[in-house]
């Protein structure tokens, strides 16, 4: 019997006629296009079916990258239930079931809406899912049953096609039989869960996550900071231990060696969560990475004071330690600037506010995916809170790469990317002793270059925010960041943020004044509390090969009795290198 079904399925096949029902199973292939043309890269979908269901996987169109998940469904149409299961890196199985009353409704089209697919006569129907228009050509010629997606089954039916949007198609292109009906139902069901469980675990296998900070205290806090301890530590780290989380500065600045994965073609993001220990006000954040490959470095200072950092000095005698680029010295490489809302977390008991509800703690998420070549392997890294608060603030940091494809790159490598640090006038040693940058009111950063021969595309990652805090601050008026190459204008950004009042809920001891305003919801120079400060990439055409000066220049205000304006700025060059 097995061989005469055989032999009918293969006729039929060979004469591209509809399979009979009987009973019969089938392999079919599906393959993805878009406006009409075949996405090969996308691999092809395969379906082994009965008259009970079947199978459903996906045939890559090459190698997975490392550590994909192997993903199978399960669809059984006589009790109406559907299971996605994967097998993840470190061998688990997880899965999650579905009933068919989770399936759409779909609207048979008219009788005339049809279509011949493998040789099958094929209805049409529709449905729309999330402002998404599905349509599916399905046929019911035949004991077969399934479909090339879980979630777009259709009840004793085998489904050939699923078209979205007018433009993304899935349809079967080949038929094989099977010599044996398929596996309906798995025999190991795994870890059973929810649906959003399952796929948020589905997301995250193909991330890779590295904790850097787990809920570490940034607080001034000199007597619990045991200074000998902390540079003997970071001897050590610096001769290649690997590094627990150090404190400097009475507590307000956290270091860690930590080793980060190469992981090409990825987009990398990092995570801040913020949320306050004590410190009720806006303070400024920096988290950065810190270049030791040259005789001197930012961990000198570290390790023996800001006195042992090379200094840039300003015409009125002023000196600034380690905030710019020299042939021996590389300033710290900033990664993201953020600004700490007011008491987010500790205050929220404490202020009510009609219709306000408090978050109980900040996320600072951006891309930071043109640094990537800089945070692999054994890297620095640190994060500094301004504070003069014992309790002050509590923080955790997650970095985190996503693939850019499912599939292992065979293509030429892209052009190695190039990066120069140039300055960094975040004073992140503030509380040992550091400047401010307070250097613009009358003088202008100047900075040396050296640009490779094979170096092209160069652009200024630019990172500035203006500080003093009274009405004729720098804080509340903006002011023009300028950009000169070679004594040329080269670029020219006014960093201003009107967007402040967004950030409101996380601002729970912000002031509340008698105009309806609160003391967040004010304009600022480049920043709002609660909010991570946007880097500019100015692109730099004139930056070619040779020796450079790169000079910043910006009109800061005057010091009004004791106070004065200050400007955080940090540039890093960015290019790429010719073949």
């Amino acid at each position: 019997m097995a061989t005469v079904l055989l032999s009918l399925l293969l006729a039929a096949l060979a004469c591209a006629a509809p399979m009979e029902s009987d009973g019969s199973s089938a392999r079919l292939f599906y393959e993805t296009r878009f406006n009409g043309q075949v996405a090969a890269e996308e691999g092809r979908i395969q379906l082994d079916c009965g008259p009970g269901g079947g199978t459903l996987s996906l045939l890559p169109a090459g190698q997975w990258v490392e550590g994909a998940p192997v993903e199978v469904g399960h669809a059984d149409f006589s009790l109406q239930r559907t299971r996605q299961s994967a097998r993840l890196a470190d061998g688990s199985l997880v899965g999650t079931t579905a009933t068919f009353t989770k399936l759409p409704e779909w609207t048979l089209e008219p009788q005339a809406e049809t279509l011949e697919i493998l040789g099958f006569p094929c209805r049409k129907a529709s449905t729309v899912l999330r402002s998404n228009r599905i349509e599916i050509w399905f046929t019911e010629d035949t004991a077969l049953r399934g479909g090339p997606s879980l979630g777009l089954l259709k009840p004793g039916a085998l489904v050939l096609r699923v078209l979205r949007n007018g433009n993304h198609e899935m349809v079967a292109t080949q038929m094989e039989a099977l010599a044996a009906p398929p596996e309906v139902w798995p025999r190991d069901l795994g870890e059973e869960l929810e649906a959003p469980a399952f796929r948020s675990r589905m997301n995250q296998a193909w991330v890779r996550s590295v904790r850097v900070f787990d809920h570490e205290r940034v607080a001034f806090a000199p007597a619990a900071v045991d200074t000998t301890a902390m540079r003997q530590a970071l001897s050590r780290a610096r001769h290649g231990e690997e590094s627990a989380v150090l404190r400097f500065a009475a507590g307000t600045l956290l270091l860690r060696r930590v080793q980060l994965p190469f992981m090409p073609n990825a987009q990398l993001f990092l995570e801040l969560t913020e949320r306050s220990r004590g410190d009720a006000y806006d303070r400024t954040g920096s988290l950065f990475l810190v270049p030791d490959a040259l005789p001197e470095s930012f961990l000198d200072a570290l390790a023996g004071g800001v006195k042992d950092l090379p200094a840039w000095t300003d015409k009125e005698g002023r000196a600034y330690q380690g905030v710019a680029a020299t042939g021996s010295y590389q300033p710290p490489v900033e990664i993201l600037r953020f600004i700490t809302p007011f008491g987010v977390g500790h205050y929220n008991e404490q202020v009510s506010v009609q219709g306000q509800v408090w978050a109980d703690s900040v996320v600072y998420k951006q891309e930071i995916t043109e640094l990537a070549s800089l945070l692999q392997g054994p890297v620095w890294l640190g994060a500094f809170i301004g504070n003069y608060d014992a309790g002050g603030h509590e923080v955790s940091l997650d970095l985190r790469w996503h693939p850019g494809e499912r599939l292992r790159d065979t293509s030429p490598a892209p052009p190695a990317p190039w990066t120069q640090p140039l300055f960094n006038t975040v004073n992140v040693l503030e509380m040992a002793g550091q400047e401010y940058g307070r250097l613009f009111e009358k003088d202008t950063l100047r900075v040396m270059v050296d640009i490779p021969a094979d170096v092209g595309d160069v652009h200024l990652r630019f990172i500035s925010t203006g500080h003093g805090g009274w009405g004729g601050g720098d804080e509340f008026n903006p002011r023009v960041n300028t950009v000169l190459v070679d004594g040329q204008l080269a670029a020219a950004v006014r960093p201003w943020r009107s967007d402040c009042g967004s950030y409101r809920r996380f601002n729970p001891a912000s002031g509340n004044f008698w105009n309806g305003l609160s003391s967040s919801d004010f304009s600022r120079s480049g920043w709002c509390p609660g909010a991570a400060a946007e880097p500019f990439m100015l692109a730099l055409p004139t930056l070619g090969p040779g020796r450079h000066e790169v000079a910043i220049a910006i009109p800061q205000g005057p010091p009004e009795g004791d106070s004065f304006s200050a400007w955080n700025i940090s540039g890093l060059l960015v290019g790429s290198r010719r073949p």
